[in-house]
């Protein structure tokens, strides 16, 4: 259920996102030697780049995960606050059927 709180209370898998970045990094690494030693300076360089990029990804993420409840709520924090009773949206009565554009159709017509 939406409460259109999310922006404010989204929780982020810290450690899904760490152990993707870990295998990201192995092959960054492995990328990055093998196109070097077979003599491809680009695709090194380009390897090279994602390892520093995934580096630093890793470096947040390690950083969030120290940080504590705060920023990795655990299983006793609620992700958002219950929403208000009532109905979930307006919207139109349901008991009178209408045409595209709101008016009711003439003569009972469904």
């Amino acid at each position: 259920m939406r409460t259109g709180s999310e922006p404010a209370t989204a929780r982020s898998a810290l450690r899904a996102r760490f152990w993707l970045s870990l295998w990201g990094l192995v092959w960054a690494t492995f990328g990055t030697a093998a196109f070097a030693l077979a003599g491809r300076p680009g695709w090194a360089v380009a390897c090279g780049v994602l390892w520093l990029l995934i580096t630093v990804d890793m470096t947040m993420i390690l950083r969030h995960l120290r940080q504590g409840p705060h920023y990795q709520p655990g299983r006793d924090v609620p992700p958002y606050q219950p929403p208000d009773p009532g109905p979930p949206y307006p919207g139109p009565s349901r008991h009178r059927r209408t045409r595209p554009h709101g008016r009711p159709w003439p003569h009972g017509r469904p």
